[in-house]
């Protein structure tokens, strides 16, 4: 037993002398340079498609609706009959406010004839100033008379154009609210069809009032507005291969949501797989919802280092950096429109500093690093 207790604490006595060994090294890292590169600022917003004109096809007068002359979801050109009225109850009002002129002629010229007679008799002396005054009053009336009367035949005209009811833009045309058969009127609810232009589209999406000052200052020394675009993606994730232009920014913030309303126009050709004029023959249609991106026309030069680098405490964003005498130092950041991947850097960095992008979490500030480039193998400790 004392042969087999010997070794053993031989062993104990000799851990200790282990454990206590000589200092660790600095702990590895990897680096990568900050370099400036080219970077297409984006910034993503959810959105609507709305059409620039929207029309409400109405009734202008109580009639019995005839025919519908087209087929619902076509497209339809400014101009076009899309339902007729009946039309002899107008034109018999049309009639009959001709006629009134016709006869308000007549009594107009008998009342000139008095006038005329009136006056030649108040010259002789035979006519008094009384009667010369009554035939100038029934001439005056006369002539009220038919000019009332014409206007109720230019009434009766227009009354009978609005029996062919036409379509006021271009546009796609939705459901037939009537059917023929019923009797419309101005009064109606509901119209009696709806049209919405289809090229170009606009996209409307609201912004923060904080994100309007970031783009503004962003994009104010570079042209406004004019310095951006506005791409799309749909509500399956493709991307829309037309750009847009912003055109309107709201004069006001809503004070409910303390966001601006902005909108583009975006073309929306013709599909090149689907006949024109078919249901369906274009991407976007009014009303749905899409993805927004506002990008920066040109790339801007900027520090682009992974994501992995950044690091967030209550003082705001920061990274180290490896100093010429290998040692970490802390680097307060300002940074731009940033990705899951990589971070683009506004201010704190400069080009070709050294930014610990592995091993950063065992970093300390004022620490001896032994760096390396990112996702090479460590090598042995660099001498400062």
């Amino acid at each position: 037993m004392l042969r087999l207790a010997l070794p053993l604490l031989l062993l104990l006595a000799a851990l200790p002398a282990r454990a206590q060994f000589g200092p660790q090294g600095p702990p590895a890292v990897g680096t990568v340079a900050a370099m400036q590169r080219p970077v297409t600022e984006t910034t993503e917003f959810t959105g609507r498609i709305e059409a620039v004109s929207r029309v409400d096809i109405r009734a202008r007068v109580t009639g019995f609706l005839q025919e519908r002359t087209f087929v619902e979801g076509q497209e339809v050109k400014a101009g076009d009959v899309l339902f007729r009225l009946e039309r002899p109850p107008f034109e018999a009002a049309l009639e009959q406010a001709k006629a009134s002129v016709a006869s308000a002629q007549a009594t107009l010229e008998n009342a000139r004839v008095a006038l005329a007679r009136a006056r030649d008799l108040q010259q002789t002396g035979a006519g008094t100033r009384v009667a010369l005054d009554d035939a100038l009053a029934r001439e005056r009336t006369g002539n009220a008379a038919l000019l009332g009367a014409q206007a109720q035949v230019r009434t009766a005209e227009i009354n009978l154009g609005y029996t062919l009811i036409t379509t006021p833009i271009d546009g796609r045309i939705g459901r037939s609210t009537y059917s023929p058969g019923n009797v419309v009127s101005p009064t109606l609810v509901e119209p009696l069809a709806t049209i919405v232009s289809q090229d170009p589209m606009r996209v409307a999406f609201t912004v923060s009032a904080r994100q309007a000052l970031e783009l503004r200052s962003r994009f104010e020394g570079r042209g406004g507005t004019q310095a951006v675009v506005v791409r799309v993606k749909l509500a399956d994730g493709r991307p829309y291969p037309q750009t847009g232009r912003i055109d309107f920014v709201d004069t006001q913030v809503d004070r409910n949501t303390d966001t601006l309303l902005v909108r583009a126009l975006i073309p929306n050709p013709v599909r090149r797989a689907a006949k024109p004029g078919e249901p369906g023959d274009r991407e976007l249609v009014d009303g749905q919802f899409v993805t927004v991106s506002v990008e920066g026309a040109e790339p801007v030069q900027a520090i682009v280092i992974p994501r992995a680098a950044v690091l967030q405490d209550q003082g705001g964003f920061f990274v180290f950096v490896v100093d010429a005498e290998n040692k970490a130092q802390r680097r307060p950041v300002r940074l731009g429109r940033s990705t899951a991947e990589q971070a683009v850097v506004e201010e704190g960095l400069k080009p070709g500093e050294n930014v610990i992008a592995e091993g950063v979490q065992r970093v300390r500030p004022g620490q001896p690093v032994n760096p390396a480039p990112a996702g090479a193998p460590p090598g042995p400790p660099r001498q400062g």
